[in-house]
């Protein structure tokens, strides 16, 4: 997902097997009168003939196949593979693995190619993989939580293979991509790092596909997001002119996390605001969301922002009259927001909105409903629209990629990585502004976007999103500092739907709609 994720990971724990081992040694010497080194000296090397790496030399494995979209037949081939990225002395540091699909008899010299992956950071990109845009799709349940398996993934008549071919590439230290040889994983863990080995694989994976003079997209999700905006500048600067970029539910500016300040309480409100209109906890509660949404916005940018600018000095009078409004908003009692300070977090909304019916609302989607085995609690236990989809997606593209696609490996795919997460290196540094203790990516989209000014950019948003607020990503994008020549290149798209919008079959048809469109844009030959 996109997201922060409990990582599934394999590991071969040789220090339990040699103790093991040990644990019985005195008893198999005095039975069989063995040296003690021997055996150890075998099982270490036993060991290590059976630990599965990552390949040095690349890998493909190429299959042909045939999807439906939007009633035409179209022959594709689907290459599942690992590109080899080198540092700057050409030494091979890390095995990346991706699946590609590309049409079959294009002209590939003029066919957009968008390569896309989710965030985390230290997440796999099998979310966006299997869920959205490619030849094929999960089938989920959403909003409600799956059935154990049998899984549905079948052929995706929604996927975007008419428009663009397709390369979603897994981050290393997920999925199949791995660091080689001395290297570490940490080296790969952050904003600069991180986006150093994307721009690497995705040169790489141009050259040896000769995709140079190929229309470019980059689609990112979540973290993924805040890839693509440093990357968009990278790529740039290492001569990779952009068409497109495209990103679905957005971090562009992580300052917004720090602590003492009041411009995420204003963020959420709206999305604080669809939800509760969601499942119906707005009095008299007004047929169209968007006109709704619209109004929180006003009200979280003027006077919900102006009274929690006041801090302690707030008037009682004032903080009344705004807890009352507010409540109007989030379906929350005045009584409690007054004692929450009129400042929401996140975790408390997920609990307080629905306790009466002792539920819980989803952080990546607030449709989904979860149940704790306390009612009272502060905060909820998990987030069901994270629980409710998880095996669907790990399963599914686990025997999709050893069946239909028939890549096989000793290696386990690893949906993502703690390691990679809780190691992150957040600083950044931003092209004409020095280093960040946190980073804040849109300054490199704005300046990639200034340098190319037919570069086009498409925010995808979800109402129901509240872990990448769609009010905090305009907040971001709109203070670009874009001149008017630059800011007709933006669009901004919305859907009755979460994190993942693609989760809503109803808004992925949109989606489509939309992207079509964009792809027409921005291959049209500038703005």
């Amino acid at each position: 997902m996109r997201k922060t994720i409990v990582a599934l990971t394999a590991v071969l724990l040789t220090s339990v097997a040699v103790a093991g081992w040990a644990a019985n040694g005195p008893d198999d010497k005095k039975d069989k009168g063995g040296d003690d080194d021997a055996p150890k000296g075998k099982v270490a090397e036993q060991i290590e003939a059976a630990t599965a790496r990552a390949p040095v030399t690349e890998t493909a494995k190429t299959t042909s196949h045939t999807v439906t979209i939007k009633g035409k037949s179209i022959r594709y081939q689907a290459t599942a593979g690992t590109l080899t990225i080198r540092d700057n002395d050409g030494k091979p540091t890390a095995s990346v693995f991706y699946v590609a699909y590309t049409a079959e008899g294009a002209p590939a010299a003029k066919r957009p190619v968008t390569f896309l992956y989710n965030g985390g950071p230290g997440s796999a990109s099998l979310w966006l993989h299997m869920g959205s845009f490619g030849p094929i799709r999960v089938r989920t349940a959403s909003p409600d939580s799956n059935a154990p398996a049998p899984y549905n993934f079948a052929a995706n008549d929604d996927s975007l293979l008419d428009k663009t071919d397709l390369v979603f590439i897994d981050a290393i230290g997920t999925g199949y991509s791995r660091p080689l040889g001395e290297t570490k994983g940490k080296d790969f863990w952050g904003v600069d790092q991180d986006v150093d080995g994307f721009a690497r694989a995705i040169g790489r994976y141009v050259t040896l596909n000769n995709r140079w003079n190929s229309p470019k997209f980059l689609f990112g999700e979540s973290y993924g997001t805040t890839r693509s905006a440093a990357l968009s500048n990278r790529l740039q600067q290492d001569g990779m002119d952009l068409n497109g970029v495209i990103l679905l539910s957005s971090i562009l500016n992580y300052g917004i996390l720090q602590p003492g300040y009041d411009e995420g309480y204003i963020a959420f409100l709206p999305s604080y605001a669809a939800t509760a209109w969601y499942h119906n906890r707005i009095p008299n509660k007004p047929a169209d969301l968007a006109a709704f949404v619209q109004q929180a916005r006003v009200f979280a940018r003027g006077p919900y922002a102006a009274a929690l600018a006041k801090g302690q000095t707030i008037s009682a009078e004032e903080e009344d009259a705004v807890a009352k409004q507010l409540a109007t908003f989030t379906g929350l009692s005045v009584e409690y927001l007054k004692r929450a300070k009129l400042r929401i977090d996140l975790f408390r909304f997920q609990k307080e909105l629905l306790r009466d019916k002792r539920q819980t609302v989803g952080r990546f989607d607030s449709r989904f409903l979860g149940v704790d085995t306390d009612a009272a609690g502060e905060g909820p236990e998990y987030d069901p629209s994270d629980s409710a989809i998880n095996s669907a997606f790990i399963s599914s593209l686990r025997a999709y990629l050893a069946g239909d696609l028939g890549y096989k490996t000793d290696l386990e795919y690893r949906p993502g990585s703690d390691d990679a997460n809780e190691q992150w290196d957040w600083h950044h540094k931003v092209p004409n502004v020095g280093k960040l203790e946190v980073p804040d990516v849109a300054l490199d989209l704005s300046l990639a976007m200034r340098q190319n000014p037919h570069l086009q950019l498409l925010s995808l948003n979800g109402y129901y999103d509240m872990a990448t607020p769609f009010f905090n990503t305009e907040y971001d994008i709109n203070h670009m500092a874009l001149e008017p020549a630059q800011r007709k290149n933006v669009t901004f798209k919305y859907y009755p739907s979460g994190h993942m919008i693609y989760l809503n079959p109803d808004a992925l048809k949109q989606l489509v709609v939309d992207l079509d469109a964009f792809y027409d844009k921005a291959t049209s030959g500038g703005a």
